[in-house]
């Protein structure tokens, strides 16, 4: 730190000040919103039966812990959702790497790929449910189905994207294929990787609840579609806001290890 010059002191200072200064801009908006929100209920500018209010969507939530129904439903989406997040990244990365093992392979299937992405999943909700049956595992299909080829997609274009240049040096030097692989392309695409985390956070959410809206009888969705069904619109509000927040710490995670990533392994 003795070598950094004042300059660059106060640059950086400066850009942590206005770090601080974009969080604290998001709180306000949040608690701005929220706070509004129940002023208008409180007043009676909108009708809660149909908006809620963010005082009925915590008492909601309390009563679902009180009841012991939360941790079951929270417990039960949380699970699928992970367990989809982590068969899609990592199948469809690995099918990343063997079509880019196989150039032919590559050309062969790229348009199959492209259309497979643009089948809206949802259609194959009932095929899904023939074949594997109803519960747990056809919700994770589902999820799966969601991420797996925009991740093959994404990571097999990363891979493909390699300096041409640095893969010629290496085979110069008498490296194999999975040399390259291991010393060059995959920490070449470490931060598209990273990328794909952050895009499939959102997608595991999607695919779990459309799963859950198809054939559930625990979970967020469940409440979700139950809350609709019944009327019970605190319930559907209260679902959502949970869901928001799980999907926020999941997002949380994705970048401290994006950090971390930067930090130490990335120069």
């Amino acid at each position: 730190m003795n070598n950094i010059s004042p300059q660059y002191k106060a640059y950086l200072k400066k850009q942590k000040r206005n770090k601080w200064l974009v969080h604290l801009i998001q709180v306000f908006i949040l608690v701005a919103i929220i706070g509004l929100w129940e002023l208008l209920a409180i007043i009676g500018a909108i009708d809660t039966f149909i908006t809620s209010s963010p005082s009925k969507i915590i008492e909601t939530i309390i009563n679902l812990a009180t009841q012991g129904d939360l941790m079951l439903h929270v417990g039960t989406t949380l699970y699928e959702a992970i367990l989809g997040f982590v068969i899609a990244t990592g199948l469809g990365t690995f099918i990343a790497i063997l079509l880019w093992f196989s150039e032919t392979a590559r050309k062969v299937l790229d348009p199959f790929l492209v259309v497979l992405n643009s089948l809206p999943k949802i259609a194959l909700g009932p095929i899904i449910i023939i074949w594997v049956g109803i519960g747990t595992t056809s919700i994770v299909v589902m999820d799966v189905l969601i991420m797996i080829i925009i991740t093959t997609i994404t990571m097999l274009n990363a891979f493909c994207n390699c300096e041409h240049n640095k893969i010629m040096l290496l085979t110069s030097y008498g490296a194999n294929k999975l040399q390259i692989l291991s010393k060059l392309i995959l920490p070449n695409a470490i931060l598209d990787f990273i990328g794909v985390l952050k895009v499939n956070v959102g997608l595991t959410w999607v695919g779990t609840i459309m799963g859950e809206y198809l054939n559930s009888r625990a979970g967020l969705g469940y409440l979700i579609v139950y809350g609709g069904q019944v009327f019970n619109l605190n319930l559907v509000m209260a679902s959502t806001v949970i869901l928001c927040v799980l999907a926020a710490v999941m997002y949380l995670i994705v970048a401290a290890f994006e950090k971390y990533v930067k930090k130490h392994l990335v120069s």
